[in-house]
C-alpha cells in the first residue's frame, strides 16, 4: 500500500464527517488534506487506544522524532505513511513543524490530566487540538486573507466543543471529564454521576444534566456564529469544506439538542447520507 493509499483508508475508516468535507475538493488539496487528517488521526489514537500511560507517552516521542525528519533531511525520512503522504504537501501550503508538534501537545494533556477547571483552561487544550488543526486546514483549503486564520481557529473552537458534548458518554469511560468543572458544579453535577454514566444516579440527575448539555450546546451554538462572522467574504469560496463541517457539525448539535441524556449511553450520529446532502448543499448553494 502507497502512503497516499494508506492515509486514504485511514481517512475513509474513520467514518468522520470531515471524510465529506473533502470529497469536493480538487485533487491536490484533496491529496493533502488527507494525509493531514491522517497524521491528527494517528496521534489521537495514541491517547485513545493506548491504555499504559508510559507506552502513550513513549509513542508520541517517537511522533516528534517522525516529524522533525519531515522538516530536516538530517534526522532521516519519515517511517509512518501518514507523515510521508503528508511530506510532499508540507511546502506547498506553509504547514510548519510548530504545527504538527502543537497537536502532539495537545495530546499530551490528555496524558496529564483528565479534568478542566474552567472554560480558559478548556479553551487552551482545544487550541492545540482543533484550532491549530484548523489553521493548516484553512491553509490547504486555500486561504488568501490573514483574518481567514482568526476564522479557522475560532470553528476549530466550535467543533471539538461539539465533539466534547457528543462524545460524554465515550470520555466518562475513559475516566475522563472535559466539561469544565465549575460549570458542574452551577449545575449541580457531581463528576462521579457523569463517570457512571447517571447510572443510579439521584432521581433528579436527567434535569440537572440536560440544564448542563443545553447550556453547553447553546454555547457552541454561538462560537460557530462568532466563526462565521470571522471569515472574509474573499475566503467564503475557498473555506467551503471548513462551512460544510459547521453545517453537519451544528445539525448534529441541533439533534442533540432533542435529547441531551442519549449522549451519556450512544453517539449521536448523523447519517452517511444526511452528511452528503448537508456539505453538498454549501457546495452547490453556498449557504449553510
Amino acid at each position: 500500500m502507497t502512503p497516499q493509499a494508506y492515509a486514504q483508508q485511514k481517512a475513509a475508516a474513520s467514518g468522520s464527517s470531515f471524510y465529506y468535507a473533502f470529497l469536493f475538493l480538487p485533487p491536490p488539496r484533496r491529496a493533502a488534506i488527507t494525509a493531514f487528517y491522517a497524521y491528527c488521526r494517528e496521534i489521537d489514537d495514541v491517547v485513545d487506544e493506548v491504555r499504559d500511560p508510559a507506552v502513550a507517552q513513549a509513542k508520541l516521542h517517537w511522533w516528534r522524532l517522525q516529524v522533525a525528519r519531515c522538516f530536516d533531511a538530517r534526522h532521516g525520512a519519515p517511517e509512518h505513511p501518514a507523515l510521508q503522504a503528508l511530506q510532499p504537501h508540507l511546502a506547498a501550503y506553509g504547514i510548519e513543524a510548530s504545527h504538527l508538534l502543537q497537536i502532539i501537545d495537545g495530546c499530551q494533556m490528555d496524558l496529564e490530566q483528565s479534568r478542566y477547571l474552567d472554560y480558559p483552561g478548556l479553551q487552551r487544550y482545544c487550541h492545540l487540538v482543533a484550532g491549530v488543526v484548523g489553521e493548516v486546514a484553512a491553509r490547504i483549503f486555500g486561504q488568501h486573507e490573514a483574518q481567514t486564520t482568526a476564522y479557522a481557529h475560532r470553528l476549530g473552537l466550535a467543533l471539538q466543543l461539539t465533539n466534547i458534548i457528543r462524545d460524554v458518554g465515550e470520555d466518562a469511560l475513559r475516566g475522563r471529564i472535559y466539561l469544565p468543572i465549575n460549570e458542574l458544579q452551577r449545575f449541580e453535577v457531581k463528576a462521579h454521576e457523569l463517570l457512571k454514566r447517571g447510572q443510579g444516579a439521584e432521581p433528579d440527575f436527567e434535569p440537572r444534566f440536560q440544564a448542563l448539555l443545553r447550556f453547553q450546546i447553546e454555547r457552541a451554538l454561538g462560537v460557530y456564529d462568532e466563526a462565521l462572522a470571522l471569515l472574509p467574504a474573499a475566503d467564503r469560496r475557498t473555506q467551503k469544506p471548513g462551512l460544510m463541517m459547521a453545517s453537519i457539525y451544528r445539525t448534529l448539535l441541533q439533534k442533540i439538542a432533542t435529547d441531551p441524556q442519549q449522549v451519556l449511553t450512544q453517539r449521536v450520529r448523523l447519517t452517511p447520507l444526511r452528511k452528503f446532502w448537508l456539505a453538498w448543499k454549501v457546495q452547490a448553494l453556498g449557504r449553510l
